[in-house]
């Protein structure tokens, strides 16, 4: 049941998230002209490859995965997947967390020691540019800071939706939340962090629906009264303080009007909710694959419910404690990532929870395929795009090189996908200008705009 503290809790989430979600005052949402894609899903797996056993063999179009490849299970997907090879991450710092909080954002993080960067004249003003919709100047490009690319897409598409985005997480919680741990940014130093627990977001994804019309009523007159007090308070406060501090109070303003059409949709009842998970404790290592599971099978269905088009799901973070026993490991996942070529037990291991990985992503793909798209005939895959993270290339020397990235999905025909696409060395911002692209946004540059502008050819 809902309980007036379990609301009360959720009002204060939803107003510490706010400013990552709505960070830059004043910037109207981008309308969608003519973009193919409807949906993005962004899934990471942490402490990079070993690159002998991870890419594909052949060209182009005739790729494979050898058996002896980590993604030798994707083979019955190959033809809907475009393999990215030779995309290097220069705003990484050659270490696992500025690779995390560069992976998305294109944006440098300084030193090993978590600390943010000022902006730097050598690399540049860190940029991210998203159209802005003028009626009085049409389009123009505008600076959003060091914003990562699901909530980029985010604001582009989501709005008007439940859940401008639903970022979900496996294991993020127990080292706390740093750039070590945390890979979407609503800003520079700003994180958008991941509900790592599957009960809560079952809560907050069906927690209101009820078939007694009366209940129904009494719970929605229970949230406003809270939410009522809520924007007094604020309200109340605004008045009273000054500029700077009023700019922020309207961010997380926003934040509750953004929870008001949450709590108070028109159609309460236009998805039948999903069996509860099971209880589980969201931060034992052991829990990591019913967690995984669980996550996967939530945002899938938050997409298929309309509730969000971006989701994303973090398995769990670089240099966890993680043991990945249910494989046949005994040693820390970030340790055996570090095995040298004169330990093939210890590499061997750390294939075996690197294909386990590759399984999780196979996984997605297929509930994906398997679920009915609400806008129309096919599947939900038809229309969403897919993208596989990680942080840096060779997990034993951190190389932010070659680091590997996977598409899958067509996204309602902006990729053309079943290829195996080799590059010399170039950024990965184009990747994700071409993922914005796919989305209906006329953008050259993401992140830091030294790094190079354009989309990542031979996608389309």
């Amino acid at each position: 049941m809902f309980t007036r503290r379990k609301f009360v809790t959720s009002v204060g989430a939803s107003l510490i998230a706010a400013p990552f979600l709505n960070q830059l005052n004043g910037i109207a949402h981008a309308q969608v002209v003519n973009a193919p894609a409807k949906r993005l899903l962004v899934f990471f797996s942490p402490d990079g490859i070993v690159p002998r056993f991870y890419w594909p063999e052949g060209g182009e179009a005739d790729y494979r995965f050898p058996e002896t490849s980590v993604l030798s299970p994707l083979t019955p997907h190959r033809d809907d997947l475009l393999v990215l090879r030779g995309v290097d991450m220069p705003t990484g710092n050659h270490h696992h967390n500025g690779g995390l909080a560069a992976m998305l954002t294109n944006v440098h993080m300084s030193g090993h020691t978590g600390e943010l960067p000022q902006p730097d004249a050598a690399m540049g003003q860190p940029t991210t540019r998203v159209p802005e919709r003028n009626p009085n100047a049409g389009q123009r490009e505008l600076n959003t800071g060091a914003m990562s690319v699901d909530q980029v897409v985010a604001r582009h598409i989501g709005g008007n939706d439940r859940f401008a985005s639903l970022p979900l997480g496996v294991l993020t919680d127990p080292m706390g939340a740093t750039i070590w741990t945390r890979m979407s940014y609503g800003a520079l130093g700003q994180f958008v962090h991941p509900d790592s627990d599957p009960r809560s977001v079952f809560q907050r994804l069906f927690g209101g629906v009820s078939r007694d019309a009366n209940a129904l009523a009494r719970l929605q007159s229970r949230r406003r009264s809270v939410l009522d007090l809520v924007l007094g308070d604020l309200n109340t406060i605004r008045r009273r303080v000054g500029r700077e501090e009023r700019q922020k109070l309207d961010i997380h303003l926003e934040g509750i009007r953004e929870m008001e059409r949450g709590l108070f949709q028109q159609n309460q009842f236009r998805c039948e909710p999903p069996n509860a998970p099971a209880q589980l404790d969201k931060d034992n290592y052991a829990s990591i694959p019913q967690i995984t599971r669980s996550q996967i099978d939530l945002a899938v269905t938050a997409l298929a419910c309309q509730m969000t088009k971006v989701t994303s799901i973090q398995l769990s973070h670089p240099v966890s404690r993680a043991v990945y026993s249910w494989v046949g490991n005994t040693e820390e996942h970030h340790d055996l990532s570090h095995a040298t070529d004169a330990e093939p037990d210890r590499i061997a291991q750390y294939l075996l929870a690197e294909r386990w990985c590759t399984e999780q992503f196979v996984y997605v793909l297929e509930r994906l395929k398997a679920t009915p798209n609400p806008d129309g005939d096919g599947s939900l895959f038809d229309d969403t795009v897919v993208l596989w993270a990680q942080e840096v290339g060779d997990s034993r020397s951190h190389e932010s090189i070659s680091v590997p990235f996977v598409l899958a999905g067509s996204g309602g025909g902006a990729f053309r996908t079943g290829r195996y696409l080799q590059y010399d060395h170039v950024p990965h911002s184009r990747l994700l200008v071409s993922i914005c692209r796919a989305f209906g946004m006329e953008m050259e540059t993401f992140g830091d705009p030294a790094t190079g502008a354009g989309g990542l050819d031979g996608l389309v």
